[in-house]
């Protein structure tokens, strides 16, 4: 499945799930789907200096009525736990979609430490990671991490794994 195929398969679903607001760190990963939704007219993009400001208004979002969603890669979950007890805290639905680096076929040895890390910090903060490594689970991981976030009301991790996504080469 190409890049375009699977961004546009979540673009559709989070745009037709209500998602208007998709707030993201520039990343080749999440970069097709950061397109999509800055060329659709139900939806808006939001560039963020940090990772934690996109929690921040996922839940300003929910207060709203509205629904957010987090883009962002593997490095940048470091940047998000201390927000994240705002999503326990204040018990606001939270998805995150989380590019990969530092694992399958990854050449950046800078990468591996924080690629480790992201499934057990984001459980430690009470996150539900859902883990894509082929195509054919993406649909329904996608529904999965929905329902939830925007329907359970919990914090969730949609994790595009590098077996997923294809290893790069820098």
């Amino acid at each position: 499945m190409s890049q375009q195929d699977w961004s546009k398969l979540i673009f559709d679903k989070l745009a037709g799930a209500g998602v208007t607001l998709f707030s993201y760190v520039p990343d080749f990963g999440n970069s097709v789907l950061v397109d999509m939704a800055d060329e659709d007219n139900r939806t808006r993009t939001v560039l963020l200096s940090s990772e934690q400001e996109g929690v921040a208004l996922c839940a300003g979002a929910d207060l709203v009525g509205g629904r957010g969603v987090l883009l962002m890669q593997s490095s940048g979950v470091g940047n998000v736990p201390n927000m994240l007890s705002l999503v326990q805290g204040g018990r606001f639905p939270m998805l995150m979609i989380v590019t990969m680096r530092g694992e399958y076929g990854e050449q950046n040895p800078w990468q591996y430490p924080m690629g480790q890390a992201v499934v057990p910090v984001l459980e430690a903060m009470g996150i539900q990671c859902i883990r894509v490594e082929r195509d054919d689970e993406l649909e329904q991981a996608v529904d999965s991490a929905i329902s939830a976030s925007y329907v359970a009301g919990q914090g969730v991790a949609l994790i595009l794994t590098q077996k997923f996504l294809g290893a790069k080469a820098f």
